[in-house]
């Protein structure tokens, strides 16, 4: 087994790259997000993307900077969110960088409590065969939180409908 101690490490200083001073305030941004968002589609017409649905909780196979994740399915969600594990799981593969942090936020959850959360910005965004470009995404303050599709991603397709029959979510 290797050196417990090289771990915690090297937790400790990537936990500390992801969290800044500024709890308290509403949001705290350290430079401009990019201006440039967008969508894009090899093909024309509608995408179908099959869901996973583990009781009633749905399921979005996405891919994050190239890394394949899957997402609650969340309306309610403001952005696209991850807990510290996903995001240090992406920084040790070169999939998030220092360069993609932008600042900080508090979030308001469903159960009315605020959380601070780390703002970045995710280079790429697919969903099926549709890609995002530099979406607004938050990393949570906590190491279980789930992994939430939100409107910081949603709200760029532009129509989506769900058949909940099939279990698919399909992007027009």
């Amino acid at each position: 087994m290797r050196n417990p101690i090289i771990y915690i490490v090297l937790f400790t200083i990537i936990v500390l790259l992801f969290t800044h001073c500024g709890r308290g305030r509403i949001r705290t941004r350290t430079r401009q997000s990019p201006q440039t968002e967008e969508v894009s589609s090899p093909h024309r017409g509608k995408t179908v993307v099959k869901m996973d649905n583990n009781n009633g909780v749905y399921f979005v196979p996405c891919k994050i900077n190239g890394t394949e994740m899957q997402f609650i399915f969340d309306t309610g969600a403001s952005d696209i969110t991850m807990s510290q594990t996903e995001a240090l799981f992406l920084y040790k593969q070169g999939k998030l960088s220092n360069d993609d942090l932008i600042g900080t936020q508090q979030y308001q959850i469903a159960d009315g409590s605020t959380h601070e959360g780390t703002i970045v910005i995710l280079r790429e965004v697919e969903i099926g065969n549709r890609k995002l470009t530099n979406i607004q995404a938050s990393i949570v303050d906590n190491m279980d939180a789930p992994l939430l599709l939100g409107q910081s991603a949603l709200a760029k397709f532009g129509k989506i409908s769900i058949d909940y029959n099939r279990n698919e979510i399909t992007f027009e």
